[in-house]
């Protein structure tokens, strides 16, 4: 159990650029401060989703997370990524869990410090920068600065695997099961029995795209596979969304559409990307760090990105007749 330290002895922590070790507070943190949360995870490492590069995970250094709490993208154009918040230790101080919080400080100092933060915080965030004569607004979150907060690890190092386990975030049983998968993986894509692509385009009707209009609460169905294969195209997207390995466990299940996305930060460039075509988030869907090179037992959970085509909805008297009028998972790794 920890609570956010006060607005004052953050600052104090901060640079200029309102970062610890180049991870920056966000405006969107500041809303807990005083607040209590349990750890659900030491941030020993994550997946890069912003070089480029091959698939490869990345060390960082005493920073953790607190049960779910996700950036809502307020104070980031309205990013609807829902990442999870990093939280460097210096923000934090362990509490004793059966004490009773005073809750957050009051006066004006109290003010002006979180007013001072805010400023700081927000200043860090937006910048505008020319290119071919034009202004283009970037910004600057969390993720587009994981990169910068971190160092690479080499894919052998078993010392991750290890920390994983000493630490608390996994137990013994995940660990070797994540292990195998990881080696079984290894070995089969070097005899070629397996390529990159999850899923190859198949031959076969092709699920209708963009019609179903699904909404925010509406209960839907993963379709299998062999249902989502005719969809995708030899580079395995549909219509330039990636259909991933994380996302293959999610077939068969059924699910709450939490949102429909329409505007998310490009973690490369910083940019607003603005999308017109149907992309989606399931409730409680995210990737589980457990079946793909690179982001073994990474615990970001991140949303993954649904079409429509992937997707069928699940009327009421259908999710009754099956007893299924609350969500399923029965092929999830969690």
């Amino acid at each position: 159990m920890v609570e956010v330290r006060a607005p004052a002895e953050i600052l104090a922590t901060l640079d200029g650029e309102a970062s610890v070790d180049a991870m920056p507070f966000m405006p969107e943190m500041l809303q807990y401060a005083g607040k209590r949360f349990r750890v659900s995870s030491r941030v020993e490492k994550i997946c890069d989703t912003v070089s480029g590069e091959a698939p490869r995970s990345l060390r960082m250094q005493d920073t953790v997370l607190l049960d779910d709490l996700r950036c809502e993208g307020s104070a980031h154009g309205g990013c609807q990524a829902g990442c999870r918040l990093y939280w460097k230790e210096e923000w934090l101080q362990r509490v004793d869990p059966a004490s009773e919080s005073d809750g957050s400080e009051s006066g004006d100092d109290h003010a002006d410090a979180l007013a001072r933060l805010e400023a700081l915080a927000r200043e860090a965030t937006v910048a505008a920068h020319g290119a071919d004569g034009t202004s283009v607004e970037t910004y600057r979150c969390q993720a587009t600065e994981a990169v910068r907060a971190s160092e690479p690890l080499k894919s052998y190092d078993v010392r991750q695997y290890v920390r994983e386990l000493t630490s608390g975030n996994v137990g013994v049983l995940r660990l070797l099961r994540v292990a195998w998968r990881a080696i079984s993986t290894a070995l089969r894509r070097r005899l070629r029995l397996i390529g990159r692509l999850p899923l190859r385009h198949q031959e076969g009707p092709v699920p209708p795209k963009n019609e179903l209009n699904l909404q925010s609460g509406d209960l839907v169905e993963v379709r299998s596979p062999e249902e989502i294969a005719p969809s995708i195209d030899e580079t395995g997207r549909t219509r330039g969304l990636w259909f991933d390995w994380e996302m293959i466990p999610y077939c068969g299940g059924r699910y709450r559409v939490k949102d429909r996305v329409e505007r998310l930060i490009d973690e490369r460039t910083g940019e607003m990307i603005e999308i017109s075509s149907d992309c989606l988030i399931l409730d409680g869907v995210v990737c589980g760090g457990e079946c793909s090179t690179g982001r073994w037992l990474c615990p970001r959970a991140i949303y993954p990105y649904w079409r429509e085509a992937w997707l069928r909805p699940v009327d009421g008297a259908d999710a009754a007749a099956n007893g299924s009028s609350a969500e399923s998972t029965p092929h999830a790794t969690r």
